[in-house]
């Protein structure tokens, strides 16, 4: 097979599953959920090829494909005045990110197992969600990019809308709003962008915007940096940004947080590293100190928060602000060990969240609250699922020999190179998420017993799948953190002297 064709196959396989079960009879439950599924392997498949082809020596250019897609002339029929061509490639950050998306939606398939309804409708959009976010990794221009980032937006209005919780229409509508808002921001950038450079491809951008005497102001490059910003913190999300997504942790089903926390959080941080860091370095020297705080403030208000809750839902949700916290933390720190870390953490949280979204999923379908007071003694009933959720806390604190300690390790030690007195204030939020998770963990494993927990199965069959993928992956990065670093080795040369690294 061509290379140049696998990538493009990789992104809208997906797509094959959709058109499958769109013939198949809508209740049908085990034979769309078995479809929903199988057509999540391709991706992943070809994804764990592409990195196995990395690790053989080979170059990931040798998958990028660039083809003529949309060309307006006018009078001068030789030269176009609107081009944007389809353009993917992969770099070995891009990699990483394919290879997480295509993971965590697998196993997001196999959460699937709880939706009780519509089955049909929801694999559907299940499936389109999966091509947008891997469009969004693999795009090479703006415009693309822009495309996939509106595909993610709507197939998960729905899925949250239709299948979430008690309030699962405001969260979907407050989803909608702040990431509407934020594409609207971005796609300012990106027009004024086009319309100064007249290209949207990103390698080309990144040469037009370094050279002096670039058609973009100094201060215009700044203007879009802090635009960005702003885009891209609704996705993180940034303090005070932040609100919509609460209720979508707390009232989307399993499979779609899992997905949300674990994949399009990231993508976030993908586009502040991507274009903020790749297309504007300067101007992110110039912000570094504005970012870092904003980084702490986000690590401390999601932690004093996460403390105080009693919903383990609310826990999670305000530990993932903290975490991203972390990765603002890691690019504030504008050197090698902080961008490192950065990337780290976006990998770790990916895989942390999942577990544990997928863990409190397991919860809520066999007690029917996710209230850690209501879940004490735990322990008792479910010993296997509740030491899971003790490793997945002990993986989100940063325990050594997991993944979340070598983020949160090289991230803080970029910080403490550059600006120590703010790193210093920052380590009391890795504190307090040890206080917080062991607190609503232990509340629930061995806390006072509110209710009997006999008759409730444990952790059983298909459910092991994801818990044990996703812890072997967190230790495997704990113990072995060249399957990250190797990858990026490339990228961090890229992206250093941009930085004056």
């Amino acid at each position: 097979m061509n290379l140049h064709a696998i990538l493009s196959i990789l992104v809208f396989s997906p797509l094959l599953g959709i058109a499958v079960i769109a013939f198949m009879p809508k209740d049908q439950e085990k034979s769309i959920k078995l479809v929903g599924f199988l057509a999540t392997l391709p991706a992943l498949l070809l994804s764990l090829a592409a990195y196995a082809h990395y690790l053989a020596g080979k170059h990931l250019s040798d998958f990028s494909v660039s083809v003529e897609w949309i060309h307006f002339r006018g009078m001068n029929v030789e030269a176009p005045y609107f081009a944007v061509n389809y353009e993917l490639a992969l770099s070995g950050f891009q990699l990483l990110l394919v290879v997480l998306t295509a993971v965590v939606a697998t196993l997001a398939s196999i959460a699937a197992r709880y939706v009780k309804k519509e089955w049909k409708g929801f694999f559907m959009l299940f499936l389109l969600l999966e091509v947008g976010m891997l469009g969004v990794f693999t795009a090479e221009n703006l415009i693309l990019f822009f495309i996939f980032f509106e595909v993610t937006l709507i197939p998960t209005f729905f899925l949250i809308g239709k299948w979430g919780y008690f309030e699962k229409e405001k969260a979907a509508y407050s989803f909608l709003i702040y990431n509407g808002l934020g594409s609207a921001v971005l796609l300012i950038v990106i027009m004024i962008l086009f319309a100064k450079t007249g290209t949207t491809n990103i390698n080309i951008l990144k040469d037009i915007l370094a050279d002096p005497s670039a058609p973009v102001s100094g201060d215009l490059k700044l203007g879009l940096l802090i635009a960005l910003l702003v885009a891209f913190g609704v996705k993180l999300p940034i303090f005070p940004l932040h609100s919509w997504m609460l209720r979508v942790h707390v009232q989307a089903p399993p499979p779609v947080v899992m997905i949300h926390s674990g994949i399009l959080l990231k993508i976030g941080a993908y586009g502040l590293i991507r274009f903020g860091m790749g297309l504007f370095p300067e101007q992110f020297n110039t912000l570094a100190t504005l970012i870092a705080v904003l980084g702490v403030i986000n690590l401390l208000y999601g932690a004093f928060l996460a403390f105080i809750q009693t919903d383990f839902k609310m826990v999670l949700a305000y530990s993932s602000i903290s975490h991203m916290g972390i990765v603002l933390i890691g690019l504030a720190a504008m050197n090698e060990a902080g961008v490192q870390g950065a990337i780290f953490q976006v990998i770790s949280h990916g895989l942390i969240s999942a577990l544990l979204f997928f863990l409190v999923g397991v919860l809520y379908e066999r007690t029917d609250t996710s209230l850690i007071g209501n879940l004490g003694g735990m322990a008792k009933g479910m010993p296997v699922a509740g030491g899971f959720l003790l490793a997945g806390a002990m993986a989100s604190l940063g325990l050594p020999g997991m993944s979340g300690f070598v983020s949160e390790f090289m991230a803080f030690l970029g910080l403490f190179k550059e600006m120590p007195w703010l790193a210093a204030v920052g380590t009391i939020g890795i504190i307090m998420t040890a206080a917080y998770l062991l607190r609503a963990v232990l509340g629930m494993t061995f806390g006072k017993s509110h209710r009997e927990f006999t008759g409730v199965v444990d952790l059983k069959g298909v459910e092991f799948v994801p818990v044990v993928v996703l812890m072997l992956l967190i230790v495997l990065i704990g113990v072995y953190p060249s399957v990250l670093s190797s990858p990026l080795q490339a990228t961090l040369e890229t992206i250093m002297p941009g930085l004056g690294g």
